[in-house]
């Protein structure tokens, strides 16, 4: 483990110890987050209009009020539909809405037809990256023209969000590697399993993770909400990539699933208030900027 790694987990024995639940971060990126709109002409791909829960207009004005109480907010929303021209919708949402400080589109890289349309969303500043999952990472992480794709991503200065559980993380190895100047953000840690290849994702200086899956779909019933129950998780995590590659991430409106926003919130902000201000600075927000470089915006 390395001095900086060492210096992050043991920060909560020195700082802020019994103050945690007065500490709250001067600004807040929240890294995942997703915006759509059932009631448009075209309606939406996802989620399914049996969904209960999410089947609904979600829409930034909600995301501002539910989060107004924690200070400055703003947010990266991660586009989950698989149609091209909702990458535009997205694009003219954030262009109205000064909470989104990036967009991570979703194109399908590594097929004809992606270098058009990556340059044409990639001109728009907002633009920060794309969102691939798991199944596409395995399936072409070794194609020249898959790799040639994610050189067009690292030459723009844009990032990858690689959308997996544990059986990919052998891909996105693969593409750190053939992509070095790439980055690369792992959505939703910390998993229940990591095939013994947590730490070597960990290694590449190029990949960030996003703390985004604290309580998740697969959390056994009833769920377990306070910090105990999940340290040892959260710790490993952190060990593995260290103080400047961790990011929060909500996977809001998806996390209303399991818990209201404001329970997973509480929770990792216990944790990382307690290993120090700097420590809970970067993880709110200044990883964020190093991963995305999101655009600086006043929240109108």
């Amino acid at each position: 483990m390395t001095t900086n790694r060492r210096t992050f987990l043991s920060a909560a024995a020195t700082a802020l110890i019994g103050h945690a639940d007065a500490v709250l971060p001067s600004r807040i990126i929240d890294t995942h987050t997703h915006f759509y709109d059932p009631s448009r002409p075209q309606g939406v791909p996802w989620p399914d209009k049996s969904d209960a829960v999410l089947s609904r207009s979600v829409l930034p004005p909600e995301f501002g009020r539910l989060t107004a109480k924690y200070g400055r907010v703003q947010t990266v929303v991660v586009e989950a539909s698989p149609w091209l021209e909702d990458n535009q919708w997205l694009l003219d949402l954030a262009q109205k809405n000064t909470l989104i400080v990036g967009v991570v589109g979703n194109l399908n890289p590594g097929i004809t037809g992606f270098a058009d349309h990556f340059r044409r969303f990639a001109k728009d500043p907002l633009y920060r990256g794309i969102r691939v999952a798991g199944s596409i990472l395995i399936e072409r992480a070794g194609s020249p023209s898959f790799r040639d794709d994610m050189k067009r991503l690292a030459e723009a200065n844009l990032e990858l969000d690689a959308h997996i559980g544990a059986e990919a993380f052998r891909a996105v190895l693969q593409i750190a590697d053939a992509v070095p100047s790439l980055r690369i953000v792992i959505d939703h840690l910390p998993f229940d399993d990591y095939g013994g290849l947590l730490h070597e994702i960990g290694d590449r200086p190029q990949i960030y993770a996003k703390v985004s899956y604290v309580l998740h779909m697969g959390t056994p019933r009833p769920v377990q909400t306070d910090l105990g129950s999940h340290r040892a998780a959260l710790e490993q995590v952190c060990e593995e990539f260290g103080p400047d590659r961790v990011m929060y991430g909500s996977n809001w409106p998806v996390s209303n699933l399991v818990a209201p926003y404001h329970t997973i919130f509480e929770l990792v902000r216990e944790f990382f208030s307690a290993r120090g201000r700097e420590a809970m600075e970067k993880y709110f927000w200044k990883n964020a900027l190093s991963a995305y470089r999101c655009v600086q915006r006043d929240i109108g």
